[in-house]
């Protein structure tokens, strides 16, 4: 890859990367705001605000990666982390290597937001504010396109859309326009629940006829079936057996006789 194409390359990554930093500035004020944009719902406002400041972080990352390889440039690896120490226009190459280090930390707090909590990513989310001006004054002053109409219309284009969300972000009518998430919806309380109804006892058994019964014939063994009450309450049939146990008739004759 030659020299020109890594200077132009750098330059229109450059270009690229800060439109698409202010679109994701403005769009993140309106999807705070919680209202649409262009037809859009707010969370496709919220999800194009994320995918535009992901896009933006690779057009940062091409933009630093043809600098370092440049020889023009002049760019060393620490002059990416650590402010004002380039060769080639140290201040203002120095105010890109702040605003890289302030979207570094955007992105490691978003990467990291469940284990660092709300709080602390969003009071980090806000150095993208400061991030943004830091940018456009980088790219103003660092490049060899300073001071060319085109780059100017783009910086003053990039301003008044970022003061013009800035101004609406601060003022008393953002709080009035935020709608509150409704509440969810309740349920109905079930209805009561019928008394069940008493379970019903057994009856009563009476245990008079029971133990009236014999279970137990006379001449033993083992009964069949039980021997109603009333069978058993009556008086045996007196008979005349003789001593030999004979018949009745015969024992009469033996009398006769």
């Amino acid at each position: 890859m030659t020299t020109d194409t890594l200077w132009y390359t750098a330059r229109g990554s450059g270009t690229v990367a800060l439109l698409l930093l202010t679109i994701t500035v403005v769009l993140g004020v309106v999807a705070r705001s919680g209202r649409g944009l262009a037809g859009l719902p707010g969370f496709a406002v919220a999800a194009v605000h994320r995918s535009a400041g992901l896009l933006a972080v690779v057009f940062v990352a091409i933009h630093v990666v043809t600098l370092l390889l440049d020889p023009y440039a002049r760019l060393a690896l620490p002059d990416v982390v650590l402010p004002f120490g380039a060769g080639y226009r140290p201040l203002w190459v120095g105010l890109g290597t702040v605003a890289l280090d302030l979207l570094a930390a955007v992105v490691l707090t978003s990467l990291l937001r469940r284990r660092i909590g709300v709080r602390i990513w969003r009071t980090v989310h806000w150095a993208a504010y400061g991030a943004w001006p830091v940018a456009v004054t980088h790219g103003l002053g660092a490049g060899s396109d300073t001071g060319t109409p085109w780059l100017w219309a783009v910086a003053v284009g990039c301003a008044l859309a970022v003061a013009g969300a800035a101004s609406w972000r601060l003022s008393a009518g953002f709080a009035s326009v935020r709608q509150p998430r409704p509440p969810a919806p309740s349920r109905p309380p079930a209805p009561p629940r019928p008394p069940a109804p008493p379970r019903a006892q057994p009856a009563a058994v009476d245990a008079s006829p029971i133990r009236a019964m014999r279970t137990v014939p006379a001449g033993g063994g083992r009964p069949d079936r039980p021997i109603p009450a009333a069978a058993a309450a009556t008086p045996p049939v007196p008979t005349t057996r003789g001593a030999a146990g004979d018949h009745p008739e015969a024992a009469a004759d033996r009398s006769d006789q």
